[in-house]
């Protein structure tokens, strides 16, 4: 836990001095001004920290995923008792005509998850939780790979990055116009207060809005992968996968922290209806299996 703390903490701190060091080489100056603001000084500051911020994320995530979820990268020419998984992962990549194949990672989790991450197709890693790889056989196992490479032959980490950098700058922009219209309206002397808690809470607000729009397009992104396991490696093992992770879905105990872990981050399932499924990144397991299933 404290590792992963520190880690993040450097990790912010690291992107705080890059883009702090990329503005002042672009030449942005403060967007407020003696006679208001600046709106193209505001823009550029906007899409720097939006889109700089994401893409730094990006850039990193393959690294970060090895050290804050302690993934072990498999040896290819080495693999050990994991020959099995490199043999799968190697054939499903090249059925799917990846330039390269991903790195293949293991890490110790009784959690049932894989996933997908890296900056690009040639530097990807597929990472397994060593729950996932006891709980499954091969042919389910195939389709959870399959799942994550078509994730990679998408190129749905660059997408949802580019996708997440306009929603953020947008909700920058936006948010300090607003507070500064707000704040003309008030004595002088609590200008900068109005404007600094305007600012603050707009941007709660106005991220959550905006998540909304990115978490639609998380699912939509799931049904595509979905359907590309299916062509990649057959439909029947991506069903059969789905159909494997719904029976452990279906069985676990709502007091279960390490099962509700697995599907309730970033990994599993979705709501299947209501608000909540507005903010799911997933579709529910329902969902993605009657889809499959309805293919031609």
């Amino acid at each position: 836990m404290i590792k992963r703390i520190v880690l993040f903490l450097l990790t912010n701190i690291l992107v705080m001095v890059t883009i702090s060091i990329l503005l002042s080489v672009l030449g942005v100056g403060p967007y407020m001004t003696a006679r208001g603001i600046d709106y193209s000084a505001l823009m550029m500051f906007c899409l720097v920290w939006g889109m700089g911020g994401a893409f730094i994320s990006l850039a990193m995530s393959r690294m970060m995923a090895k050290w804050m979820m302690g993934v072990q990268v498999i040896d290819p020419q080495n693999p050990g008792q994991f020959a099995s998984l490199v043999e799968m992962v190697t054939e499903l990549s090249r059925s799917a005509q990846l330039p390269v194949v991903p790195q293949i990672g293991v890490y110790q989790s009784p959690e049932i998850n894989a996933f997908a991450t890296g900056p690009s197709k040639r530097r990807s890693l597929v990472a397994f939780s060593t729950g996932i790889l006891h709980q499954m056989n091969r042919e389910e196992l195939a389709g959870v790979a399959a799942h994550e490479i078509a994730h990679i032959k998408n190129g749905d980490m660059v997408t949802m990055t580019l996708l997440q950098g306009v929603v953020n700058a947008f909700v920058m922009f936006l948010s300090r116009i607003i507070a500064f219209a707000l704040s003309q309206n008030v004595k002088e002397e609590n200008r900068q207060m109005v404007n600094w808690l305007t600012v603050l809470v707009l941007d709660i607000v106005l991220t959550l809005l905006g998540s909304i729009v990115v978490f639609w397009f998380s699912r939509q992104r799931e049904f595509r992968a979905d359907a590309g396991a299916a062509a990649i490696g057959g439909r029947g093992r991506m069903i059969a996968a789905l159909e494997s992770l719904r029976r452990v879905h279906g069985t676990r105990s709502d007091e279960s922290a390490q099962s509700e872990e697995a599907f309730s981050t970033m990994k599993i399932s979705g709501k299947s209806g209501g608000l909540m499924a507005l903010l799911s990144t997933h579709p529910s397991l329902e969902e993605r299996i009657s889809r499959l299933q309805s293919y031609a």
